[in-house]
């Protein structure tokens, strides 16, 4: 297809799809003569996963070109290209010089060798769980086990659940796709059925009606 075709395809203006080539996210069209190029549907899949980490994950073009910059490279193992997907993604947190976020940061990583995870030290995650309980205990809720029990339960069933859907001898690009599935849309999806479901249990517990 010409490059006007894919861009009715996929939604996206022509200028935007070249964009995405020239920034290295999407790969060149063949060429068929000096001023027209050949797209397939590799190039259709690769801006509709584009434009979910765009749109609905919110990611940034440099946090996707880390991402589809191991993508292409076979030489990258699985759990190093969620690793990747994970850390790119973020959020970035930087560290406070705050003696309240090294405290916090202590409790996250002994949280982490008490459940038994194996998370490098380097994740993300650990730094955003860190920021978030130095702003739970300045509210006056400081963060205990048994607060946490139900969250690393059902973090956990998500995770096994997102995990054991990968199918690792399936096509390197279809496994891919399934991976920022879950890393970067399933979890929109997570925090909105937790909304939903808090609305509920709100209504059920205190509403009048």
């Amino acid at each position: 297809m010409q490059i006007s075709e894919l861009s009715d395809r996929s939604g996206l203006t022509v200028q935007t799809i070249k964009f995405y080539i020239r920034e290295g996210l999407l790969p060149k069209g063949s060429a068929v003569s000096a001023t027209r190029s050949e797209y397939g549907r590799t190039h259709l899949e690769r801006l509709r996963l584009i434009s979910a980490l765009r749109e609905v994950g919110d990611l940034p073009v440099a946090a996707i070109q880390q991402i589809i910059a191991a993508i292409e490279d076979d030489g990258v193992s699985l759990h190093d290209l969620f690793g990747t997907t994970q850390y790119a993604i973020g959020p970035h947190v930087a560290a406070p010089h705050d003696p309240n976020w090294r405290a916090a940061r202590e409790d996250v990583d002994a949280l982490v060798r008490e459940l038994g995870w194996n998370v490098t030290d380097r994740a993300p995650a650990r730094d955003l769980l860190a920021h978030t309980f130095v702003a739970l205990r300045r509210l006056g809720f400081p963060i205990t086990l048994t607060d946490l029990r139900p969250y690393v339960r059902a973090a956990t069933e998500v995770a096994e659940h997102e995990i054991g859907r990968v199918a690792g001898d399936a096509p390197r690009a279809r496994t891919v796709h399934s991976l920022l599935v879950s890393t970067v849309l399933y979890e929109q999806v997570l925090t909105a059925l937790h909304r939903l479901a808090q609305e509920d249990a709100s209504a059920r517990r205190f509403g009048t009606g």
